[in-house]
């Protein structure tokens, strides 16, 4: 079994749903008592969101490096950066270590292909639905289309994720919110919605739902339990 680096505490909150889900599945994979092999270097979050809201990626970028060679140093064979906002700056934080990194977009991506999805709609902070680092990856490398929600439900996604779910609060007029802005997408021709960003499965679930929803957390720790065994 080869070592997983984890970046994490971007928020911690989803971290732990990282944690838990690639041990899940090394048990489910081996059986018995078997656990993953994990090396963690979490970060503070309040650090990396005022340097994300102030524009500064290239500071995220460095501290984010440092996390990745302490994993390597820490015996790491792979690492993944447990987020989907940071994915701006992952080609950056690759370049600082040997391992390789384990993409989320391209771990959703794959899925998405073996599943014969063509339009995906696409949930996240801003960063991640407004800047091309993710919806690009999704289109150059899968041949997927990405819809986004409109303007207004875009603020109210990343509000509620950063003054919400990243700090455990899961409200039921959010979910509501969120709900309709799945059932939007798909008025507009996705076919599924990916759940773009760490967080949001701890407030929807494909059991709220009849639109086919891509969880990139679990897919992105499964792709993770796939390469280490």
């Amino acid at each position: 079994m080869k070592t997983i680096g984890m970046i994490g505490g971007m928020s911690w909150e989803s971290t732990v749903s990282y944690y838990q889900a690639i041990n899940q599945g090394v048990k489910r994979e081996l059986g018995g008592l078997h656990s993953a092999k994990i090396v963690l270097n979490s970060v503070d979050f309040a650090e990396i969101e005022r340097l994300q809201h102030n524009g500064d990626w290239e500071q995220t970028a460095t501290i984010l490096s440092d996390a990745a060679r302490s994993v390597e140093a820490g015996g790491a064979d792979l690492f993944i950066i447990c987020t989907n906002t940071m994915h701006k700056v992952a080609d950056k934080v690759q370049q600082a270590v040997k391992i390789p990194l384990l993409h989320i977009a391209d771990a959703t991506g794959e899925q998405l292909v073996a599943d014969g999805i063509k339009t995906v709609g696409l949930l996240g902070t801003r960063f991640t639905m407004e800047q091309d680092f993710y919806k690009q990856r999704l289109s150059e490398h899968f041949a997927i289309q990405t819809l986004i929600p409109e303007a207004e439900q875009r603020e109210l996604v990343h509000r509620v994720i950063y003054d919400e779910l990243c700090l455990g609060v899961i409200n039921e007029q959010s979910k509501r919110v969120f709900l309709a802005i799945i059932d939007s997408l798909f008025e507009r021709g996705a076919t599924a919605v990916i759940l773009g960003c760490t967080e949001i499965a701890l407030l929807v679930g494909q059991a709220d739902t009849s639109v086919k929803l891509y969880d990139t957390t679990a897919i992105h720790a499964q792709a993770a339990v796939n390469k280490a065994l």
